[in-house]
């Protein structure tokens, strides 16, 4: 299976979120910035970054065509296991 290259750009951009995520810059730091230490700080920002950029890994389609599902199928037409032919999920109603 191909990838489109659009795809093929997240896989270093989330080796690069893991690798950081650890603030190796500031170990042995002990600076403190409003009140709290700046490896906190480091992991407020941190966290910002990783959702905004899961939120446009989600937004662009990536998500679904890794997962094996249509890019741009609506959530109503899928069943819970993400198949087009399952029921919608919820149940069968009497």
């Amino acid at each position: 299976m191909r990838r489109p290259r659009r795809d093929i750009v997240w896989i270093p951009t989330f080796a690069v979120l893991v690798a950081f995520a650890v603030p190796w810059p500031l170990w042995g730091v002990d600076r403190v910035a409003a009140g709290l230490p700046v490896w906190i700080w480091w992991h407020v920002a941190w966290l910002g970054l990783c959702a905004v950029l899961f939120s446009r890994f989600a937004r662009s389609g990536a998500w679904e065509r890794g997962m094996g599902l249509r890019p741009g199928a609506d959530g109503d037409d899928r069943g819970a296991g993400g198949d087009a032919r399952a029921p919608p999920a919820g149940g069968d109603r009497p």
